[in-house]
């Protein structure tokens, strides 16, 4: 294709690089997809030619047009928001939007909150823990099982206390029938290298 010919169909666009007039070909994104709405439709919005209307006190007001429904919204100063668009016809309520939006968020934070993510938390014994540390220990035990989340017991030996393997046996059967009906042994005690491990899952 001759230059003259490509100018008279408008596909060379001038620029100006480095102080050097140069060519280009201009390209327009036509083939780029058109952007998807989110959320439900909201007045103007609507583009069916009859909605099933549904009045802000929850009365069925029948078959209108979108405009006709508008109007009314307007009246009552709310908006005209379409909950059911694959219905026939679609079905549209006059309420208030941003109350609506707000209550809606509201009600997918709570559900994000509900669906809590496991996870293993670990907590460490020694073959001589005294009383008090055994007790504080047990508290953080008992709330991560409360929580949902699986409990990893550790016991680690030192030294001359890998001879003494049988106490940290009994201490991590201690641990489990103080765990009582709060959760159930997924693992029996371990021994894994110098430390005995004992896994505990919610029930």
């Amino acid at each position: 294709m001759r230059v003259e010919d490509c100018r008279s169909r408008g596909y060379l666009a001038r620029a100006h690089r480095n102080g050097r007039r140069t060519d280009a070909i201009a390209r327009r994104p036509h083939n780029a997809p058109p952007q998807r709405e989110t959320g439900p439709r909201v007045n103007d919005r609507i583009r069916a030619q009859e909605i099933r209307l549904i009045g802000a006190d929850g009365e069925n007001i029948g078959v209108v047009t979108p405009g006709r429904a508008m109007m009314l919204a307007e009246e009552a100063g709310l908006d005209l928001v379409e909950i059911s668009p694959n219905a026939e016809p679609p079905v549209c309520k006059i309420m208030d939007f941003g109350k609506f939006k707000y209550e809606t968020q509201k009600r997918e934070a709570e559900a994000r909150k509900k669906q809590h993510i496991i996870e293993i938390k670990e907590i460490k014994f020694r073959p001589g823990t005294d009383t008090h540390d055994y007790d504080v220990k047990m508290r953080s035990v008992l709330k991560f099982l409360e929580e949902g989340d699986k409990v990893k017991v550790t016991l680690r030996f030192r030294g001359r206390e890998m001879a003494h393997q049988d106490l940290g046996l009994e201490l991590l059967n201690r641990v489990a029938a103080d765990v009582g009906d709060k959760g159930k042994i997924e693992q029996m005690p371990k021994l894994e290298g110098k430390q005995m491990v004992m896994m505990v899952a919610p029930k």
